[in-house]
């Protein structure tokens, strides 16, 4: 027993060793880089579209459900591959629901200047209404419902960056968006625009 006694005593002192090592703070594992918080983009209130000439920065094609009043905010982070965008609206009716979408033009003087939704991987068919490519991971959808003052905000992140140039407005659009087949990505009348390029 005592020729066994200093084995024993360093097996002991081992196991010791490492009771105090776990007792410490754990190691964690290495997490990819978060998304900062979006830098704005675009902010601008709400304007009837211009007969002639440059357009106003945000545009209202229906004055009832997005009045002159109202403004509208869009921001933008990347990281990591990945998108945030967020949307802050102000001065809309009360209680009423929204769909928006980024679009890849500009706003204009007509609602559908504004071009289609922008998409990750794009649908070769035009309208793209196939849940497969018009979905909320292929597109940026910021649908909202606003509060009892007419004030809303929304955000959507995407495991994709946009292409250079080819992301230019968010559209707020008539109702929530739908993703059935043959009307995914659908929302209603384009009844508003801000001109925001997200792309770069």
């Amino acid at each position: 027993m005592r020729k066994n006694m200093p084995a024993l005593l360093a097996a002991i002192a081992v196991t010791a060793g490492v009771t105090g090592c776990g007792a410490g703070t754990p190691k964690t594992a290495k997490q990819s880089p978060a998304i900062a918080e979006p830098s704005q983009v675009a902010s601008a209130q709400f304007a009837a579209p211009a007969a002639t000439g440059p357009q106003p920065s945000a545009i209202t094609y229906d004055p009832a459900l997005i009045p002159s009043t109202a403004t509208g905010t869009v921001a933008v982070a990347s990281a990591d591959n990945k998108t945030k965008v967020t949307l802050a609206m102000k001065g809309l009716p009360a209680n009423h629901q929204y769909g928006a979408h980024v679009h890849t033009k500009q706003c204009g003087a007509q609602p559908a200047d504004s071009g289609p939704h922008y998409q990750d991987k794009k649908d070769p068919v035009t309208p793209s209404t196939d849940p497969v490519y018009a979905n909320a991971k292929n597109e940026v959808w910021l649908d909202f419902t606003t509060d009892a003052q007419g004030n809303a905000s929304a955000a959507s992140t995407v495991d994709w960056a946009f292409r250079h140039g080819e992301a230019n407005s968010v559209v707020i659009h008539a109702m929530h968006t739908a993703i059935e087949q043959g009307k995914a990505g659908t929302a209603g009348n384009r009844l508003a625009c801000i001109t925001a390029a997200l792309g770069g």
